[in-house]
C-alpha cells in the first residue's frame, strides 16, 4: 500500500514493483507537469553493502495516455546500468562521496531517457548519473547536495531525476492490513479496542524514484497549452509500468535476458491493484494495459472493501449498508475519469473507455493554498484529479468507498456519518517535502537509521 507489495510474483520482485504514481501541474512552475514514479518498496535505509538501486535489467516507464483509448499516446523510457570501478574491494564506497562523480563511489549508475510518440523513438538523454544512496553521516556527509547535482536540464524546461528519496506515501499499514482496523474508530471494530492514534507503517522507509517535468504542450493531444478546464483536450491519463525480457538465462551465475520485454508491474490510481482486485488476478492485472481493465470493472461497481465496512464496524454504516446499486461513483473517479457536470466547473473525463490511469486537468492551476484531501475537499488541483506528493490518498479512498461520493451519481443518498471521518490517522512522518523538483524529500541515511527508531533523514 500504495502499491508496496500488492501482487503476489510481484512482491518477490521488489526491483521492479511500481510503489506510488504521482502527476501533477508544477506549483512553482505551472507552465509544467512534474510525472513521478516510484519503484523498490520498503527500502530499509542501513541495507548494505549491496545497497539499493534501479535494475539494469528493468525497462521502466512513465505513460501519457491523451487520445481516450486508454493505451500510451506518449512513453518516457529509462534505461539503466551499474558500472563497478574497484573490482578487488566488497565495499559501495571506499570514501566520503562529495559528488557524484567522486571515484570513492564504487558502483555509480546511469540511465538513459526516451521518449517514445506514435511508435517512434527518439533518445533524450545519456549516461546520466543517478546519485548514490544515502549511506550515512561518513560516506555522504551532505545527501541533499548529492541529490542536487542529479537533477538535469535537458531540451527546453526539463528537468529529470532518478535516485533514491524518502517515501512520500504514508498509510497504518500494519492495522489496515489487521482485518481493516483504522485505529481511530477501532473501539467500533467487531473486536474493539481503544481509539489511538495512527502509525505510519512507512516511516524511515526510502524508495526510488523517477522524476520528470516537461512543459504541457509536450503531453496534450494537440501540443497546446489548454486553458479551458472543461475542454477534453485538457485532460490526461498517466500511468508507469516495469517490464522484463521475457525469459532470464543464468550465465555463470548472472541472469541474462532474452527476447522482447514483457510488462511485470503497473500503476495508475493508488490502491487499485491492491485494495480492488481479487488476489487471483492481481498478476494478471500488472500483465495488461489500462486498456483492458473493463474486465475488472464489476471489482469497482461492487469493492469488496465497501461490503466489509458495515460487517466490520456493526452500526456504522447502515446506509451504505443498504446501498446495493452499482457504486458508478467509483467507476467515474478510477476508470473514466469525472464528467462535467458532476462538479461544478470541473471535469477530468478521458471518455468511455475503463481503465485505471491518473486523471490530469493540465487547465486546472496550482492551489494557492492546497488541503491534501484534494477535490473532496474542495480543491480541484489535488486526487483525484492527478496526484501530488503531500495528497491523503488514503483518507480521500476510503471516504469514497465509505460511501461519501455516492451522491456525485445519486443524490437520493445519504451518506453515513462516519464517511465524511474515516481515516487512517495518519501523516507524512518522513523527510519534508521539498518545494521544488523532485518535490520528495531527503532519503533516510543508514547510520542515522535505527531498528525501530527510524529517521527522517
Amino acid at each position: 500500500m500504495s502499491s508496496h507489495r500488492e501482487a503476489p510474483e510481484i512482491s518477490k520482485d521488489p526491483v521492479a514493483d511500481n510503489t506510488d504514481v504521482y502527476a501533477f501541474v508544477s506549483p512553482d512552475k505551472p507552465d509544467t507537469v512534474t510525472l513521478i514514479a516510484n519503484f523498490i518498496p520498503f527500502q530499509n535505509p542501513y541495507g548494505g553493502p549491496n545497497f539499493y538501486e534501479f535494475g539494469d535489467d528493468v525497462l521502466y516507464q512513465i505513460h501519457i495516455s491523451n487520445s481516450g483509448t486508454g493505451r500510451a499516446d506518449i512513453s518516457y523510457q529509462f534505461r539503466f546500468h551499474a558500472e563497478i570501478r574497484n573490482r578487488k574491494t566488497f565495499l559501495y564506497n571506499t570514501g566520503p562521496i562529495t559528488s557524484i562523480k567522486d571515484k570513492t563511489w564504487n558502483r555509480p549508475q546511469y540511465y538513459s531517457v526516451t521518449r517514445v510518440e506514435n511508435g517512434r523513438a527518439r533518445v533524450l538523454a545519456r549516461n546520466l548519473g543517478a546519485p548514490p544512496v544515502n549511506v550515512g553521516v561518513r560516506s555522504t556527509p551532505n545527501y541533499a547536495r548529492l541529490g542536487g547535482q542529479a537533477i538535469y536540464t535537458f531540451g527546453t524546461n526539463r528537468k529529470v531525476f532518478a535516485g533514491q528519496r524518502a517515501d512520500g506515501f504514508f498509510a497504518d499499514l500494519g492495522s489496515i492490513f489487521d482485518l481493516a482496523t483504522l485505529r481511530p474508530f477501532q473501539m467500533a471494530h467487531l473486536i474493539p479496542s481503544a481509539a489511538a492514534m495512527g502509525v505510519n507503517g512507512l516511516q524511515g522507509s526510502n524508495v526510488h524514484t523517477i522524476a520528470l517535468q516537461v512543459p504541457i504542450t509536450d503531453l496534450t493531444r494537440d501540443g497546446k497549452r489548454p486553458k479551458d478546464v472543461l475542454d477534453p483536450k485538457s485532460v490526461i491519463g498517466v500511468y508507469a509500468s516495469a517490464s522484463r525480457r521475457q525469459s532470464r538465462i543464468l550465465n555463470g551465475g548472472v541472469p541474462v535476458g532474452h527476447g522482447p520485454y514483457k510488462q511485470v508491474s503497473r500503476l495508475g490510481n493508488p490502491l487499485f491493484n491492491e485494495v480492488v482486485v481479487p488476489m487471483a488476478e492481481k498478476d494478471k492485472w500488472n500483465s495488461l494495459a489500462p486498456a483492458e481493465d473493463k474486465r475488472f470493472a464489476k471489482y469497482v461497481t461492487k469493492p469488496e472493501l465497501g461490503g466489509l465496512l458495515p460487517v466490520l464496524y456493526p452500526g456504522v454504516f447502515p446506509n451504505l449498508a443498504a446501498y446495493k446499486k452499482p457504486r458508478a461513483d467509483l467507476a467515474a473517479i478510477l476508470l473514466t475519469g469525472i464528467p462535467k457536470d458532476v462538479i461544478p466547473g470541473f471535469q477530468n473525463f478521458t471518455g468511455p473507455v475503463q481503465a485505471d490511469m491518473l486523471r490530469l486537468n493540465v487547465a486546472v492551476p496550482p492551489a494557492k493554498s492546497p488541503n491534501p484531501l484534494g477535490l473532496v475537499a474542495g480543491d480541484a488541483a489535488g486526487f483525484p484529479n492527478g496526484r501530488r506528493v503531500f495528497d491523503d490518498v488514503v483518507t480521500v479512498e476510503l471516504r469514497a468507498i465509505a460511501g461519501l461520493t455516492i451522491p456525485l451519481v445519486d443524490k437520493a443518498y445519504k451518506p453515513d456519518a462516519a464517511a465524511g471521518a474515516i481515516k487512517d490517522g495518519t501523516s507524512n512522518t518522513n523527510s519534508d517535502y521539498l518545494t521544488s523538483f523532485p518535490y520528495l524529500g531527503t532519503p533516510a541515511g543508514g547510520s542515522q537509521s535505527r531498528p525501530g527508531i527510524p529517521a527522517a533523514s
